[in-house]
């Protein structure tokens, strides 16, 4: 795979200016807490209206919607599982969110896409696991994909930021 075609940045994903960026959200995708939160208020309440029309997203499930006052033009709402252990198939709804993500950021032809630590917050799945599926997942998908032409990983913290670059220099 092309290592230019994925980017590790420290930062806040709200302030990302790409194509779309990628909430970690609920299943009523109607904001929350954490990353969620933080979309909801940037993007203004006219993208809790249009969350309001989509009813909800199932975990492992991904949908879209315009970005409003973000500097991205689109959301991509995905719902993490929360971890139980790893004993409610949590590896393969992960999965799952970055599958999905990345096949809606090619249907809807974005070329660039930026994602957050799905699951990391509050649903307390292990970020070193995390990440290790996420990095696994988009680069399968962008071995066979043209589209997003770039996939970047924005990390919050530190800890984050070298997890992730571990995994991409390997």
């Amino acid at each position: 795979m092309n290592k230019q075609r994925v980017e590790l940045i420290k930062g806040d994903i709200t302030s990302v200016e790409v194509d779309a960026i990628v909430n970690a959200a609920n299943n009523s995708l109607l904001g929350g807490g954490g990353v969620d939160g933080a979309i909801h208020i940037a993007a203004g309440p006219e993208l809790l209206t249009e969350c309001e029309s989509l009813n909800g997203c199932e975990t492992g499930q991904s949908k879209i919607t315009k970005g409003y006052r973000l500097k991205a033009k689109h959301v991509i709402h995905t719902v993490g599982p929360v971890w139980c252990g790893g004993y409610r198939d949590e590896h393969t709804l992960l999965a799952s969110c970055y599958q999905t993500c990345l096949a809606l950021a090619k249907i809807n032809r974005i070329k660039t896409i930026a994602f957050p630590g799905i699951s990391t917050g509050i649903y307390g799945f292990p970020k070193d696991m995390a990440a290790l599926i996420a990095v696994t997942e988009t680069k399968r998908f962008l071995s066979k994909n043209s589209l997003p032409e770039k996939v970047i990983f924005v990390a919050y913290g530190d800890e984050n930021f070298e997890t992730y670059r571990k995994l991409l220099d390997q």
